[in-house]
């Protein structure tokens, strides 16, 4: 626990897929950064079992499927990731059944046919329901990470959303000001609080903190910028926000968290740079959940490799679960088969060179330039002025690549890199003085108590 000052790697080259500095070992037998990527399959229930109440059936189920596809396959190491929906974290006990279930099958299997597993367990953030008041809130979320460590649980995460009241009205209208109030002051101090108890939490049961995720604003903004015919958002922006949420994501490691990163934190890249940490990563096998323009590149420094969330349908292939969960085995193979024959850094380039240079915000994933963005952050000694830096440094590089030839933008995006630059080199150098012009502003616009974060 503590800020981190510098980066874990020396140079960007030595960051690469299936190896971290800081391998991690955990659950049966499992293993993840110590030279082989291994798949992380992620589900959810079907809707016909959650509006039942038959949750802890549907899980069961799930497991036993992915087991028995994995079996067939001939995996010998897999990751199983359960994210709690609100009904599951809201009832802690409920949760508890639910990892009970699973955990009792996956021993089983592991037992039978040797096969390396481990359960991630990732709670939902519920702060915000109607259904209780937010300190009560809190408190069955904090109860449901007790319960499933309890229960069994090999890694403890969760994608935290304080701060998001501000990034979303924010991103929506390309509101630089309010982003960075976000990204820069409320998040980071609510992830580094909330942490502190999850952490708390891990080690009093002997499992990891894995970590969070900028689900809530990056993704927000990666899917409002949308594919190249449509858009509602810059890309340019989505690509300074992207750079900017490692800030908040590594927030959680200088708060006890010590991975793997969580799959749909695609700054993850960032973050491994300055901690040497495992991290999941999510791409062109995560179309079911969502569309992006930075499918190849995310595998470059992933440990585990995701689908992100597909429900529990039949398909010609099987349950939808166990068909991703063969293109994640595959997807795997290839990888570990170049770090087997020692040609993980060419693999590594054409992952980059295919997807790179098509749009910006696959560009601040690639390894060379994240390593570029996560040395700004580190070189800042508070939370607002590394936003700031790694907004402007993802803006430079974005200019630096399209004026050598290599980046695509059109004529709206490079107007867009310069008006972004300008934003963000207008912006207070203190935190102090920023929060005295826009707290006001932004407490009226968007109803959020900044109380409760400062």
């Amino acid at each position: 626990m503590g800020k981190y000052t510098q980066l874990a790697y020396k140079d960007a080259g030595s960051i690469v897929f299936g190896r971290a500095l800081h391998p991690l070992r955990y659950g049966l037998g499992l293993s993840v950064g110590e030279g082989r990527v291994i798949p992380e399959l992620k589900y959810w229930p079907s809707r016909a079992a959650d509006e039942s109440g038959k949750l802890v059936d549907e899980f069961a189920s799930i497991t036993r499927d992915a087991m028995e596809r994995a079996v067939d396959l001939g995996v010998h190491a897999l990751q199983l990731e359960t994210e709690l929906s609100h009904i599951a974290t809201l009832k802690p006990r409920l949760a508890r059944e639910i990892v009970e279930a699973q955990k009792g099958l996956m021993e089983s299997y592991h037992e039978e046919h040797g096969i390396a597993l481990a359960l991630r367990v990732t709670v939902a953030d519920v702060r915000w329901t109607r259904e209780v008041s937010r300190e009560e809130a809190l408190t069955r979320m904090l109860e449901a990470f007790e319960e499933a460590a309890a229960a069994g649980a090999d890694v403890l995460s969760i994608e935290s959303i304080g701060g998001k009241e501000v990034s979303d009205y924010s991103i929506v209208r390309s509101d630089l000001k309010g982003i960075v109030l976000s990204l820069g002051v409320l998040a980071p101090r609510d992830v580094e609080k909330l942490w502190k108890e999850v952490s708390g939490i891990a080690s009093k049961y002997g499992v990891l903190p894995g970590g969070d995720s900028a689900c809530g604003f990056a993704n927000t903004a990666m899917k409002l910028a949308g594919g190249f015919r449509r858009r509602m958002l810059s890309h340019v922006l989505a690509a300074a926000v992207r750079a900017m949420s490692a800030v908040r994501t590594l927030k959680a490691f200088e708060a006890g968290a010590r991975g793997p990163g969580k799959d749909c934190a695609y700054e993850n890249v960032i973050v491994k740079a300055i901690t040497g940490y495992p991290m999941a990563m999510e791409g062109k096998s995560a179309a079911t959940a969502h569309s992006s323009l930075v499918g190849n590149i995310a595998a470059a420094a992933c440990d585990l490799w995701s689908n992100e969330q597909v429900e529990n349908l039949k398909l010609f292939g099987g349950t939808a679960p166990q068909v991703c969960l063969e293109m994640l085995h595959y997807d795997c193979e290839l990888m570990n088969t170049a770090l087997e024959a020692g040609n993980e850094e060419c693999y590594r380039g054409l992952l980059v060179a295919s997807n790179a240079w098509r749009d910006p915000q696959a560009l601040v994933l690639a390894p060379q330039f994240a390593w570029e963005i996560a040395k700004a952050i580190v070189e800042e000694d508070d939370d607002y002025r590394r936003v700031l830096s790694a907004g402007l440094k993802a803006v430079e590089l974005i200019e630096r690549e399209w004026r050598g030839g290599k980046l695509k933008l059109d004529r709206r995006e490079v107007e867009y890199v310069h008006k972004l630059a300008y934003e963000l080199r207008s912006l207070p150098d203190d935190v102090e003085t920023f929060l005295s012009n826009v707290a006001t502003l932004y407490e009226s616009r968007t109803k959020v108590r900044l109380a409760d974060y400062l």
